[in-house]
């Protein structure tokens, strides 16, 4: 189907997308990589009337390394995210994880801050974002705000990021030296979203666990935190029990849609194994 008409705009730096944004209000929509904006105009589903390209300003890209935290630009392609020398060794999880959404043509223009702000918990990086703890540089007419991953998915679709703001920075903790991570994504084929999907950061202290983070993949209306798994693991070492308790409590805690990749019922089991298999390949990285 062919899209609604629209007037197209690329603005060549920041102050002039939200000049734009500010002009248009809830008439436009941005474009970052466009898989997700894209196939919603074409179904008519997204009808904006102004569209603003964000891929001419250079300043949204890049990756650094500031000492104990890694700024990603929010046009930063994943592709980039898997090449890049300081993600493979600061934030291994997302390096690998990229390596999971889509397929090669889409990562080459896919972005990272375009599937965070699209607000889809299909979408493989909000949960990445909640289990690294990162924070997130909104930028509108009034200045810059940064806004914590966990305060910024507010519903279906629905996040923190005003009308008249762009997502400019991804801020990411560098990750502590022995800590275990993995992201375990169950889909039907190549490029598929997921059915479910689990991240998990851990650090162990004398076989006990002494920090745990765990974000699931497409298990409610949002990408969540599963913090009654992450209580039931705290303390404790990683034991058949404790998995089993890990799991309970993930599939106490989702709520997941039926659609054509799965029933609920499906996907609330599939939730408990994503989650146990991420545990224990984390386990297995942890120093």
């Amino acid at each position: 189907m062919i899209p609604w008409p629209f007037e197209y705009h690329a603005p060549k730096n920041i102050a002039e997308a939200i000049n734009l944004l500010g002009q248009y209000g809830g008439e436009a929509k941005i474009l970052a990589g466009g898989h997700s904006l894209l196939p919603m105009m074409k179904l008519r589903f997204a009808q904006p009337e102004h569209l603003i390209d964000l891929n001419r300003i250079p300043e949204l890209r890049g990756i650094k390394d500031t000492g104990n935290m890694i700024v990603i630009g929010a046009m930063t392609v994943e592709n980039d995210l898997i090449r890049s020398p300081i993600i493979q060794s600061k934030l291994p999880l997302l390096a690998e994880a990229a390596k999971l959404i889509a397929d090669p043509q889409v990562r080459n223009r896919g972005t990272i801050g375009g599937d965070l702000a699209h607000g889809d918990p299909a979408n493989d990086h909000p949960a990445l974002a909640l289990a690294l703890q990162a924070q997130f540089v909104l930028t509108g007419p009034k200045g810059k705000r940064t806004v914590a991953a966990a305060d910024f998915f507010q519903g279906l679709y629905l996040t923190a990021l005003a009308e008249n703001e762009v997502l400019t920075e991804i801020h990411v903790p560098v990750m502590e030296k022995g800590t275990g991570y993995a992201y375990e994504k169950l889909k039907r084929k190549t490029g598929d979203w997921a059915t479910a999907g689990a991240a998990v950061v851990m650090q162990v202290k004398g076989n006990v666990i002494s920090k745990i983070s765990i974000a699931l993949t497409n298990l409610a209306p949002t990408a969540m935190r599963a913090e009654a798994a992450e209580s039931a693991l705290l303390g404790k070492e990683l034991t058949p029990a404790t998995l089993d308790a890990a799991a309970k409590a993930v599939m106490a805690a989702v709520d997941p849609a039926e659609d054509l990749r799965g029933d609920v019922e499906y996907k609330t089991a599939m939730a408990g194994q994503m989650v146990k298999r991420a545990l224990g390949k984390a386990r297995m990285r942890c120093a």
